[in-house]
């Protein structure tokens, strides 16, 4: 197996985000093309799309929360 240096990796590793963006189009395409609906979240809702282009909003969604890099987040179990 070849070994890689460190700026081919970084190289790689710079088109993580590129790939992964056109998995989530691909399958979002493959799912409605199914024949099944899709659920996603556009501006602040929960929306559900339909094969036929229909759109039903399924409920508002609560403001994002703001964490910054490094900080650690804990639940609170109820």
């Amino acid at each position: 197996m070849n070994q890689l240096d460190e700026k081919s990796m970084s190289n790689l590793e710079k088109r993580i985000p590129e790939l992964a963006e056109g998995a989530v189009k691909q399958a979002y395409c493959k799912t409605l093309a199914s024949g099944r609906r899709v659920i996603e979240a556009i501006n602040g809702q929960l929306v559900e799309s339909s094969p036929d282009g229909t759109t039903r909003v399924l409920k508002p969604l609560p403001a994002p929360t703001p964490v910054i890099p490094g900080q650690k987040r804990v639940r609170i179990k109820r």
